[in-house]
């Protein structure tokens, strides 16, 4: 089964597409953090059409955060895609390097690459064709206005990286929700999307609707399901984002 396929079995069988980011706040990757993040993941597993560990979090608790990201990958239940969020984009040596830490040690079912060193740099996670690649097309920061949405006269440079995704039907693009306009979503081929900027980002989800897209897509939600709310339980927060972000991808 390839990943899209994963993705899409999953979406269909729970009606979600909402992606639950695990960008953890933790100061050291003790049982403790351990139990947490085991926490998040048994309570918001039913509605989770994915999963996204950000390597940065982890990687910043040293090797034992590394070790840490390993441990919860092997707890996360098999049917629930991981999306790596490392957004790798060097050399063709190292990125085979790369793709090997994410697609044989860690086991991911995607990652995000950044693209902007040419499409040589995906070539080594091609390799694995039963894997997925979302490549940054328009993130959700202020700086997509740098570089992503500016123009080379005729298109802009995120319809150069969406060409890209005519390599493999395994490639899509993060979209994020704060600049996802109808003019973007209309640019971009109907591939995968990786979708942030809902929650704490403030994206407005009236971006997804009515645009008719086919491909199996999730919506990021981060600290509005960690940290947002503490009054109100991970499960509480999922149910809330997977019914507002279904109401708004089925109109």
């Amino acid at each position: 089964m390839t990943y899209t396929e994963k993705l899409a079995a999953r979406i269909a069988a729970t009606g979600s597409n909402l992606c639950v980011g695990l960008d953890v706040r933790a100061t050291s990757a003790d049982q403790t953090t351990a139990n947490w993040i085991l926490q998040v993941i048994e309570e918001t597993a039913p509605y989770a059409a994915a999963y996204k560990p950000n390597a940065a979090y982890f990687e910043a608790l040293g090797w034992e955060g590394v070790r840490l990201l390993e441990t919860i990958r092997r707890q996360i239940p098999s049917d629930i895609p991981i999306i790596l969020d490392a957004k790798r984009g060097d050399i063709g040596e190292t990125q085979a390097y790369y793709a090997k830490a994410a697609f044989e040690v860690l086991d991911a079912d995607a990652i995000t690459l950044n693209p902007f060193m040419g499409r040589d740099t995906i070539e080594p996670f091609l390799q694995y064709p039963d894997k997925g690649i979302y490549l940054l097309a328009v993130t959700s920061n202020a700086g997509a206005a740098d570089i992503e949405l500016q123009s080379t006269g005729e298109r802009q440079i995120y319809q150069i990286v969406a060409d890209m995704t005519q390599a493999s039907s395994q490639v899509g693009l993060v979209v994020g929700l704060t600049n996802a306009s109808g003019d973007v979503l209309g640019n971009i081929p109907d591939v995968p999307l990786l979708i942030p900027g809902l929650g704490a980002q403030g994206g407005d989800l009236a971006a997804l609707k009515g645009t008719g897209r086919v491909a199996p897509s999730v919506v990021n939600v981060s600290r509005g399901i960690l940290y947002q709310d503490p009054e109100r339980s991970f499960a509480e927060k999922a149910a809330h984002w997977h019914d507002l972000i279904a109401s708004s991808m089925n109109a």
